[in-house]
């Protein structure tokens, strides 16, 4: 199948999600799976490890700087599901407002990130890269603590990796995100709204619902 970037953007709004077998595979197909992975924005895992490198503070975290540099990272790896229609169709929505990206910078390099799609209240989580150790849980803690900030109400992260689990994220049924969905396209939510998302100010907001 062919997408628009409308019809990508109607595709969240019912819950499925497009993805290719691998980068050189032209063909779109749509994902629907019967469990979702979620992060509950009021349940992520902060170890001491993750914390104590957030206070560090060894890295510089940017939104919506490198956005093509961000899903060019997601997709440098041996098997992934994103190919070129893909990463235009997310130019696009980026370009329009809609697709934004959470950088992790050490010093003009950049080390990792995560990007996804907002539609009202929701946010989807598509994927996330890390060329240095942790780059991708710290971009994921900003990220959190970025949505809970800006009035995000639900997290998809599609599905559910060890990972993933290891920072909070849940299975929940098809049903009931559909419905939790559908409440969360009804709010609002501004992704880049200016904030101060100083290291030990992450901290003390997550660890204080975690």
């Amino acid at each position: 199948m062919s997408l628009t970037p409308e019809l990508l953007l109607h595709g969240y709004s019912i819950g499925i999600f497009p993805m290719a077998e691998h980068r050189d595979d032209p063909e779109l197909f749509w994902v629907d799976p019967k469990y979702r992975g979620v992060i509950p924005l009021d349940g992520f895992h902060l170890s001491r490890t993750l914390a104590r490198r957030i206070r560090r503070a060894d890295f510089e975290i940017t939104i919506d700087r490198e956005f093509s540099g961000v899903v060019e990272g997601c997709a440098d790896r041996a098997e992934t599901w994103i190919n070129d229609e893909l990463r235009t169709l997310y130019e696009t929505l980026h370009g329009r407002g809609f697709a934004h990206s959470l950088e992790v910078w050490e010093g003009n390099t950049l080390v990792g990130g995560v990007y996804g799609v907002a539609l009202g209240a929701a946010f989807f989580g598509e994927s996330m890269f890390s060329r240095r150790t942790d780059a991708s849980k710290i971009a994921l803690a900003y990220l959190v603590d970025r949505l809970r900030q800006t009035g995000f109400k639900l997290f998809d992260t599609q599905f559910l990796t060890a990972h993933l689990a290891s920072l909070g994220a849940i299975e929940i049924p098809r049903a009931r995100y559909k419905k939790e969905l559908a409440a969360a396209l009804e709010g609002s939510a501004d992704f880049s709204a200016p904030l101060e998302q100083t290291p030990q100010g992450v901290i003390q907001r997550i660890t204080q619902t975690s």
